[in-house]
């Protein structure tokens, strides 16, 4: 049985998807994992909106990758959109900005996302991050009200191909320290090889 690590590592961007539908039921898996996650005063704030009704994915998708965001036009392949929103009228969030200057809204959507990220990759779907989409016309395009913020755009079903190398990351030496900016968690225990120099 695979660990969460081994989740973890298989996970990859995918951005070519086959045509065969999403099963319901692992949809719902994925949005039950999302919605235990934590977040600031348990709020909640996140809301998605699953598009799998593939006359409204063209729609959606014809006005969401135009012009500059053509880039990302490969999101149309995939059976199902999930469109990850924002609630914007909660007081937390509204005074975690003002004392703390943090959009807490983004750190507990980026946790809630994840978790239907990882879901899904447990059960053998892929998935990509996608950030980058004419927010406007996704709004007019699916209706949304202006108290929800339109965060993320992620697709999701079955993938047609995965790269097969795990993308670089930087070693642990470099992102973890130990009691002290640059001094690397481990490294003196001689867990951990020494970062290189900057």
């Amino acid at each position: 049985m695979a660990t969460f690590l081994d989740i973890v590592r298989s996970r990859r961007s995918i951005r070519r998807f086959l045509a065969r539908p999403v099963e319901r039921e692992k949809i719902m898996t994925c949005l039950e994992a999302a919605r235990l996650a934590p977040s600031a005063s348990n709020v909640q704030p996140w809301r998605f909106l699953v598009i799998d009704d593939s006359g409204l994915k063209d729609r959606l998708c014809s006005y969401a990758f135009s012009g500059i965001y053509a880039m990302c036009r490969f999101v149309s392949q995939a059976p199902v959109i999930v469109v990850i929103l924002a609630r914007l009228d909660v007081k937390a969030h509204r005074l975690g900005k003002q004392i703390q200057g943090t959009q807490f809204y983004l750190i507990d959507l980026g946790i809630a996302g994840e978790h239907f990220v990882l879901q899904a990759e447990e059960l053998g779907l892929a998935t990509c991050w996608v950030g980058w989409f004419n927010s406007g016309k996704v709004r007019k395009a699916l209706r949304i009200p202006r108290k929800y913020k339109i965060v993320a755009l992620l697709p999701l079903g079955y993938a047609a191909s995965r790269p097969p190398a795990e993308t670089r990351r930087k070693v642990l030496g470099e992102i973890a320290w130990s009691n002290a900016v640059g001094q690397s968690y481990g490294e003196s225990q001689g867990l951990l090889n020494p970062a290189p120099e900057p």
